[in-house]
Order: structure tokens, then C-alpha cells, then sequence
């Protein structure tokens, strides 16, 4: 991959203060307030002890879920938890860039970490679209005038154009967190030169976003095959004019998957010979699990797992493979009756042998449930982020990232 930003391998960081953009948006329990997943702290805490151990300043920005929702919490115990995971002291202060904030960054000592509070309690943050008045925020102004360089680790985020994620290249020297330069590097070698056969693995209930990617993955020839599970393969099995039943109608009209119909049946008439949809179903017939053929499924019931040939057959497929990529469950992985399909298939992923990467909160979630995560080549931290990538889009946290470097650069000649 050729050089397109700056990483932490490229600036001396002795002394400076660096203001590093994470993403350590987590699940909360609405009832106890308690973080019930810590694995995005863990990843970044690579990037916040290197800054620490490089005599860095480190002061940490990121959001925690959206204005009106349970989540809309403070980052205090984020930083009491990275505290506890990193093995070092955090600190953390309620405000982002106000006087206390500032006083704070102005004492902190080489090697020290800062948590600012959650940078969605400032309207700015997402209100302001334009780069020209994000660069006039309060945000900015007050934060880029105590920082001396900028890292953003934020993957996770990196598909939005929040002010906290591009801004800041604009007026600070700018580089990538290790996160961000993982993700990218993963990303990047199945998207220019995956060693072949590439094998895509998707499921879930996102049409939307899984329809951009295989449509992306098949034009520019990036797969040799797709294989499709959830909801997703039941949006393509209806598109073909199989009857899935009232129930799975319903369901793909509630998910918005009905305004593809035309462009599954075109991307099948192209591509069909690379797309796999299964040729059974496992369904929920009065809490029992009730397999079928696609051609003869009940009227009445919900699919909620694939069937046994469709799981030998795409299992079969996944072991040969030598590049995979892995997005969305091929069911109902929750319910230990449905949970097969996902079990086995990922299975198969691990067995493999060939270079897998696997993204979305489900995705992982069913990887930790099976003991599976540390079978898998590379872990992604991203959901949106990585979908958007995989369909070929540009990122505006990278693509500002890759801006600043080309800025840089072009003085330096």
C-alpha cells in the first residue's frame, strides 16, 4: 500500500501535546449505566500507551452515543475503565473546551492521559457541516490552541464529517492512530489484492448497506463469490419472485429492503453465477425449529436460521477460500435453536486457513459467543465504516487525514 498519511512512526511526539480522536462509543446497560462492552477502549489504548510511553501529552476526545437516547452518557467511567485496562492513571475532567478543560490540558505532564468529556455534549460537534465554520467552533479554536498535533483513531467513526474528525487537519500536523491505521491496511489489501479464491460472507438485516458492498465487490471483480444469509439472503430469495411468506414480506418492508427489489434482480441477472442464496431456511414454526426447502416454505413463519444443505454447502465454500470477508449472523444467533447457521459458517471461517476479516457489532458479538474471535485474521472495530469502505466510498476522517499528508508533503519539496 502506498504512503497516503501520516502514522505515529512519523512525528517525534517527546514533550508535545497530542490530541487524539477516539471511538469508544460503547452498548449501556439502560438500567445500571454500566458499560457492557469495553473491546473498542481495549484497541485504542494501543495508540494512548505508545503516545504515553513516546513522553506525549495525551488528550482524548470521543463521543458516547446521540443527544435524546439512553446512551447520551458521560465518558467518566470510559476513563475509569481505560484506567483499570492500560494499567495506568487516567484522568478525566467534565468539560471538552472550556476553562477547566484547557487549565487541565496545560498541567498535564509528559506521559500523562486526559479524557475529555463526551464531545457530543457540544451541539458544534455534529451541527456544523461546513469545514470553513467548523474551523471558526469554539472546538476547535480552543483545543487546536493547546495541541500540537492531532491523531485520529476514531475508524469507527470515520464515515462521518463530525467536526471533531476533520477539523483539526485543517490546523494541526496530523496523523493516524494505530486503529485507524490497521483498519485501513486490512481493508485496503482485500479491496486492491486479495489473494484468491475471495470469498464475501454476508448477512444480517442492513440491505441497504450489504447491497452497496456486493454490488461494489462483483463490479469491480474484487469477489469470486458472495454468499448470502439473514435477512439479506431473504431480500434476494423474494427478489428472484420466491414467495417467503407474509411474515418475512412484512419484515423486509419494515427493514426497507423492498426499494431494492429492481436492483437485487438486476445485480442477479449480471452476477448470478457468483451470488450464493440458500437452498433451505430454518424457520420458527410455534417455537420449534421447522427446516424447508426455499420453493416451499410456510406461509406463517418466520426464517430465523438456514437450512442444513444451505450450511454444508456454504461451509464447503468457505473452507476453500483463501481471502473472506465476514458482515452481519445467518440468523437468529441469539436463540440457541437458530444458531447454527452463524455457529458453523464461522466455524468454517476459522478453519479455513485464508486471511479473514469480520466487522459489525453482531458479527463480533457472535464471534465472542462461539469463542471464535481470536480464530479470525483481523477484526474490524468498524460497522458503517467498514461497509462503506468495502462499497468503495471515501471516508472524510481518512480522506482529511490524507489531505493534511499531502499538504505537508508538498511543502516539504
Amino acid at each position: 500500500m502506498n504512503k497516503e498519511f501520516f502514522t505515529l512512526d512519523d512525528f517525534s511526539f517527546d514533550g508535545k501535546t497530542a490530541l487524539v480522536r477516539v471511538d469508544i462509543n460503547s452498548p449501556i446497560d439502560p438500567e445500571t449505566g454500566a458499560l457492557k462492552e469495553v473491546t473498542k477502549i481495549k484497541r485504542h489504548g494501543e495508540t494512548l500507551l505508545e503516545l504515553a510511553e513516546k513522553d506525549a501529552r495525551v488528550v482524548v476526545l470521543s463521543h458516547q452515543g446521540r443527544e435524546g437516547e439512553s446512551d447520551f452518557v458521560s465518558l467518566k467511567r470510559h476513563a475509569e475503565i481505560a484506567s483499570e485496562m492500560l494499567g495506568v492513571e487516567v484522568g478525566y475532567v467534565d468539560d471538552i473546551y472550556g476553562d477547566k478543560a484547557i487549565s487541565a490540558i496545560r498541567r498535564l505532564k509528559p506521559s500523562e492521559i486526559l479524557f475529555l468529556e463526551n464531545v457530543r455534549f457540544a451541539s458544534e460537534e455534529t451541527k456544523v457541516k461546513d469545514v470553513k465554520e467548523q474551523l471558526k467552533t469554539r472546538l476547535v479554536q480552543n483545543l487546536s490552541a493547546v495541541s500540537d498535533i492531532f491523531v485520529n483513531d476514531a475508524f469507527p467513526a470515520a464515515h462521518r464529517s463530525h467536526v471533531s474528525l476533520i477539523a483539526f487537519t485543517e490546523v494541526l500536523p496530523s496523523v493516524a492512530g494505530r486503529v485507524m491505521e490497521a483498519e485501513v491496511k486490512a481493508l485496503s489489501s482485500i479491496m486492491n489484492d486479495p489473494e484468491r479464491p475471495c470469498v464475501y460472507l454476508l448477512g444480517g438485516a442492513k440491505v441497504d448497506d450489504s447491497y452497496k458492498v456486493i454490488e461494489h465487490a462483483l463490479k469491480t471483480g474484487i469477489a469470486d463469490r458472495v454468499l448470502l444469509t439473514g435477512l439479506l439472503a431473504v431480500a434476494f430469495v423474494a427478489a428472484k419472485g420466491i414467495d417467503v411468506g407474509e411474515v418475512n414480506k412484512r419484515l423486509l418492508i419494515s427493514k426497507g429492503a423492498s426499494e431494492y427489489v429492481e436492483q437485487i434482480r438486476k445485480l442477479i441477472s449480471v452476477f448470478g453465477y457468483k451470488i450464493e442464496l440458500p437452498l433451505d431456511f430454518a424457520l420458527d414454526v410455534n417455537g420449534k425449529r421447522v427446516e424447508a426447502e426455499v420453493n416451499s416454505l410456510p406461509h406463517n413463519s418466520q426464517i430465523k436460521d438456514l437450512g442444513e444443505q444451505t450450511i454444508s454447502r456454504f461451509a464447503e465454500i468457505l473452507r476453500e477460500a483463501k481471502t473472506l470477508v465476514i458482515n452481519g449472523p445467518a440468523g437468529v444467533y441469539e436463540d440457541d435453536k437458530f444458531s447454527k447457521g452463524t455457529k458453523e459458517l464461522l466455524k468454517a471461517v476459522a478453519e479455513s486457513g485464508g486471511f479473514s476479516l469480520a466487522g459489525g457489532g453482531h458479527t463480533l458479538e457472535a464471534l465472542e459467543k462461539f469463542g471464535l474471535s481470536t480464530k479470525i485474521s483481523y477484526v474490524s472495530t468498524g460497522g458503517k465504516a467498514m461497509l462503506s469502505l468495502l462499497a468503495g466510498e471515501k471516508l472524510p476522517a481518512i480522506e482529511a487525514l490524507k489531505k493534511a499528508y499531502l499538504r505537508a508533503t508538498s511543502k516539504a519539496k
